[in-house]
């Protein structure tokens, strides 16, 4: 049966990788975090990301990690896994992404050597022909995409997709603008809520949510809010929900991936502080920030049903 050739469309949930003391992976715990994400009805699991300190990973912890997806997902939404960096390891994930299930990878950027915009392309390109699987073409950092290079990856059926982690919204409208629904567009900006009213009007239909893993409800509140145009409720939103998490994300590199496991501990969901270097644990001062915040958010929207520890 041939792939659907479309991506993921709405909310897309990024699970951590769980650690446990002594820094194993912790698959039970990982299990809890999918399911979680589904309950909550977001639209596809992207699994081994950076949330999930894809480059941290050994081969045997990828594995694992997306088997457990697979599994707990059970075909009710897609699985994405990660795959990027070291070309070579790419190939290998991406071979063991479709042999495990999945139904497709973001592909992240190389890193250190960006290379010429042609071989930007060839490496998307080739990491996107390895498999039958969907694939997302992933900018950020230092690699920004041309009309040329996308040009020359339209032509690979199993890219379905362009996410974006620039916030160069110019060079996201002259994209948008030339290649229209030849692509679906995701929005991949750090704590992605902070831009997504400017990321709709171009066509970005899509975005990963960090803060789903814990006040799930504020993510779909706000992205409601956003296609209705309800300003005043986005205006509430940011003022109480979303800066104050943005402003002590941005105290500390690396607190994209350790708060959101402060944020699970805070609601209930107790997956630990382990984090791996260069990563660092979230800062006791900081912690404390986010408690206030978060029982702010639920206090000013509670939630229906209670978030269970396990």
């Amino acid at each position: 049966m041939q792939p659907i050739r479309t991506a993921p469309k709405g909310i897309l949930g990024f699970p951590i990788a769980p650690f446990t003391a002594n820094n194993k992976l912790d698959e039970k715990k990982l299990a809890h975090n999918i399911q979680f994400l589904l309950d909550e009805g977001l639209e596809a699991i992207f699994v081994a990301c950076a949330a999930g300190e894809y480059p941290s990973l050994s081969k045997e912890e990828y594995e694992a990690m997306v088997e457990v997806a697979v599994s707990v997902t059970n075909k009710k939404v897609p699985v994405y896994t990660g795959v990027g960096g070291n070309i070579q390891t790419s190939l290998e994930l991406a071979k063991i992404s479709e042999d495990k299930g999945a139904d497709g990878y973001l592909i992240l950027p190389p890193y250190l050597v960006p290379g010429e915009q042609v071989g930007l392309a060839n490496y998307f390109k080739t990491i996107a022909e390895s498999t039958s699987l969907n694939a997302i073409v992933y900018q950020r950092d230092q690699i920004a995409l041309s009309i040329p290079s996308l040009e020359a990856l339209a032509d690979v059926p199993q890219v379905v997709g362009v996410k974006d982690g620039l916030g160069n919204m110019e060079l996201n409208t002259l994209l948008t603008q030339t290649f229209k629904q030849r692509f679906s567009w995701l929005n991949g900006m750090p704590l992605a809520e902070v831009t997504m009213p400017a990321y709709v009007p171009l066509g970005f239909d899509s975005y990963s949510s960090a803060i789903s893993n814990y006040i799930p409800h504020i993510s779909r509140k706000f992205y409601n809010a956003v296609l209705n145009n309800d300003q005043v409720l986005i205006d509430d939103l940011y003022q109480h929900v979303i800066l104050p998490i943005n402003n002590i994300r941005r105290q500390r590199n690396g607190y994209a991936v350790s708060l959101i496991k402060a944020g699970m501990e805070i609601v209930g969901i107790p997956v630990g502080q382990t984090v791996r270097l260069p990563i660092l644990p979230v800062e006791k001062e900081h912690y404390a920030e986010m408690e206030k915040v978060i029982e702010n958010a639920f206090n000013r929207y509670p939630k229906e049903l209670a978030v269970q520890s396990i």
